[in-house]
């Protein structure tokens, strides 16, 4: 996966831990992300086409830390980090070794991760409703009502309490699915995940400053 490709990801990566709680939600979903402070978990990252064709699998470990702290560690198929230290987000490829820093709001400006990050309560941003899901399951769609961003719906899935999986469709026919295990919800996290010092010998492109 190329560094854009990773940056690209981030946006729908961050959709639901930003989610503004006031939005006229099932109480699964608001009993979740009320009081979310942190959040760490295992991914499982596929990418289908619109023929539920696999483009792309990756799986790592994810972190959050509320407001605006977050790293990505991509242990297979190749090493890569996203960290956004709460003003620079780095992108790390340690094949390539190749570093890129860019401002976080330059970046994200335009994600959705950012708007819902902001203030506007989430039922402007979207249209909220509760969808069916397999037995066991519930799930709760967004589709968003402007149309500035390249998602065009998330499904947000939950058994019982607990966050499973969040299925991200664009405009280009595909759809993210990020698979979450071993998920925990608000643990003591060191602020020292979220700091990113360049390897030695990589070259960084970008202002770091």
């Amino acid at each position: 996966m190329s560094i854009s490709g990773l940056s690209r990801l981030l946006g729908l990566l961050l959709l639901v831990p930003t989610l503004n709680p006031a939005a006229p939600s099932p109480d699964y979903f608001t009993g979740f992300f009320n009081g979310l402070s942190t959040m760490q978990a295992d991914f499982d990252q596929q990418v289908v086409d619109g023929n539920r064709q696999l483009l792309q699998s990756s799986q790592g470990h994810m972190w959050i830390m509320r407001p605006g702290r977050f790293r990505w560690d991509y242990e297979t198929p190749y090493k890569q980090q996203l960290v956004a230290d709460g003003e620079r987000l780095w992108s790390y490829d340690e094949e390539l070794e190749q570093v890129t820093v860019q401002p976080a709001t330059k970046v994200l400006t335009s994600t959705p991760a950012m708007l819902l990050s902001g203030d506007q309560p989430l039922e402007l941003l979207f249209t909220i409703e509760e969808t069916s899901a397999q037995a066991g399951e519930q799930r709760v769609t967004l589709t968003p009502k402007s149309d500035d961003s390249n998602v065009t719906r998330l499904h947000v899935h939950f058994s019982g309490k607990l966050l499973t999986r969040i299925d991200a469709e664009d405009s280009f026919g595909n759809t993210t699915q990020f698979s979450f295990t071993h998920l925990e919800r608000n643990p003591e996290l060191d602020e020292k995940l979220f700091s990113f010092t360049p390897p030695a010998g990589a070259d960084v492109i970008g202002n770091s400053d």
